[in-house]
């Protein structure tokens, strides 16, 4: 094999991980396993998808080095293959913001429909001091499964369907601070506009769980 053949068989094995980000729905797929190991079941049905056509992305991801899978029972579970993956996903939302109008408005219409009362958002690291401290509750309003995956020390789960009834039971003075998937996640935002319609006030996490643990903060996790 000559050096250029080298080379050229080289950056095709880079190219297959590009090609397993070309997807919309792939990456969609990337971001709901940046919060834990999925079925594909759970995948498709978050993701909007069939289960067969759920399946063919999450074997292209596999394909690409981007995922892993183990199998329980009858039942295969697909993860990242890594954390290099979830900040490959960041990285790569980063540069098409930074470098895509497009990008950028799409970002702006989307968030922006859910950004009418979000309040003040909270710094990731002043937000850990502040756990530490015993000075905030801090809500985690992703589904369950993600939650127990893992959250932020100290964080009681109440998926968002769940938020009305846990509001009708807390103390109103409490200093409440909301969090869900990461960046591009509107839980929180949802979460943050149910307070205000109960005439409370919360406050949203900086950014999100992905983010979190990125920054290497630590992580508790229900072993249960």
């Amino acid at each position: 094999m000559s050096k250029r053949e080298a080379k050229t068989a080289l950056y095709e094995q880079f190219a297959r991980v590009g090609k397993g980000l070309s997807s919309p729905k792939r990456l969609e797929l990337l971001d709901l396993l940046s919060q834990g190991e999925r079925s594909v079941e759970s995948l498709a049905t978050e993701a909007g998808l069939g289960v067969s056509s759920a399946s063919m992305h999450l074997q292209a991801l596999k394909e690409s080095g981007l995922v892993a899978t183990r199998r329980t029972g009858t039942t295969i579970r697909y993860r990242l293959k890594g954390e290099d993956v979830a900040a490959l996903f960041v990285m790569l939302r980063n540069v098409a913001t930074s470098n895509l109008a497009e990008a950028e408005r799409a970002t702006d219409i989307y968030l922006g429909q859910h950004d009418t009362e979000t309040g003040e958002v909270v710094a990731r690291e002043k937000l850990l001091k502040s756990v530490r401290a015993g000075e905030v509750v801090v809500l985690d309003v992703r589904p369950k499964l993600e939650f127990d995956a893992g959250h932020v020390p100290g964080a009681l789960s109440v998926p968002l369907s769940q938020l009305s009834e846990f509001i009708s039971t807390i103390k109103k003075d409490l200093d409440i601070v909301v969090y869900c998937r990461g960046a591009y996640c509107v839980l929180a935002y949802d979460a943050v506009k149910v307070f205000s319609k109960k005439g409370l006030r919360a406050r949203r996490l900086q950014d999100g769980m992905l983010e979190w643990r990125l920054a290497g903060l630590p992580v508790e996790r229900d072993v249960a």
